[in-house]
């Protein structure tokens, strides 16, 4: 598994002693989580029998194009296309990580606005996230490559995974056009 590996880079800036490893790994364990969620969600989408390589390009585009899938979106995406929700596939855990990672956003785009979180947090708060972040990444990796055969960390999400595995989802997808319509119904961040 790749996990350990994708993690590394935060294990290093955990104990580098730097001024700002805190906000940095912190950053950075949020960004391989909503990276983790959106390779899951791309490669469930990508085994759909209408789509074969040739389709890779305009499956990128067409998610690049939209502005409006986020984190969020992408977890109702992968519980609207698989019988099993990433809540059963994180586990137990869930209702405790789940409100962690929904803060921690709201923390991270606070600070990359430039703009005070109004917690006060020490680096040893932020190094409380980056272990939720990094245990929910876990827990989905481990379940996601059992379920479906992909963790979120390999690379090129866009690739044919365990034969038959579409006949299972529960919204199948026929072609761009209802790619797109997923995008807009199940993904989109909602106003």
């Amino acid at each position: 598994m790749s996990f350990a590996n994708e993690f590394a880079a935060v294990d290093w800036l955990i104990t580098s002693n730097l001024k700002t490893s805190g906000v940095d790994a912190f950053a950075l364990s949020l960004i391989k989580a909503e990276r983790q969620i959106r390779r899951i969600f791309t490669h469930l989408i990508f085994q759909n029998e209408a789509f074969r390589p040739e389709h890779t390009n305009d499956l990128r585009s067409t998610l690049v194009q939209n502005r409006r899938c986020y984190f969020e979106g992408f977890e109702r995406g992968v519980d609207a296309i698989l019988p099993i929700s990433v809540k059963t596939l994180v586990g137990s855990e869930y209702e405790q990580l789940r409100p962690l990672l929904s803060e921690a956003t709201d923390v991270r785009n606070k600070i990359f606005q430039g703009q005070l979180t109004g917690k006060q947090l020490t680096r040893n708060d932020l190094f409380q996230y980056v272990r939720a972040v990094r245990r929910w990444c876990e827990l989905l990796a481990i379940s996601a490559d059992r379920e479906i055969g992909y963790d979120g960390f390999e690379r090129n999400s866009f690739r044919k995974g365990r034969v038959g595995i579409a006949k299972s989802f529960t919204q199948p997808l026929s072609d761009i056009a209802a790619y797109k319509r997923f995008l807009q119904d199940n993904v989109e961040r909602r106003s």
